[in-house]
């Protein structure tokens, strides 16, 4: 049997081995957590809080685009809603969309400023 150096540095050197791809994984789930799953768990908390939070007279608007007041918060997690007069709807509290709420809460609320702006 021949030893050489190249036959000695192939057997050295083995595939696989080390901690780097342990650190790799720790990486990479470092990484998901930061940018996927604790912004969706910080908004889904922000959702909640702003669902448990609105009351009867708020104005709203859910997700499928209705623009309703609201006229009542039922016991069973529901609200009933007045589209127009004397139209009631009940909706589930989870149907209401915070952004969309916000947006226009922002928008009407611009406008009362011009409004007021206006008048004086």
């Amino acid at each position: 049997m021949q030893l050489t150096l190249s036959s000695v540095m192939l057997q050295a050197a083995q595939p696989g081995g080390g901690m780097m791809p342990i650190f790799l994984m720790v990486g990479m789930f470092v990484v998901m957590y930061f940018f996927m799953i604790r912004p969706q768990a910080k908004k889904a908390k922000e959702q909640k809080a702003f669902a448990d939070s609105m009351n009867a007279g708020e104005q709203i608007v859910t997700t499928a685009g209705i623009h309703a007041r609201i006229n009542r918060a039922n016991e069973d997690g529901t609200l009933q809603v007045e589209i127009s007069r004397g139209t009631f709807m009940t909706i589930e509290r989870s149907a209401v969309s915070m952004e969309l709420t916000a947006a226009f809460r922002k928008k009407a609320d611009a406008a009362a400023g011009i409004a007021t702006t206006a008048t004086k």
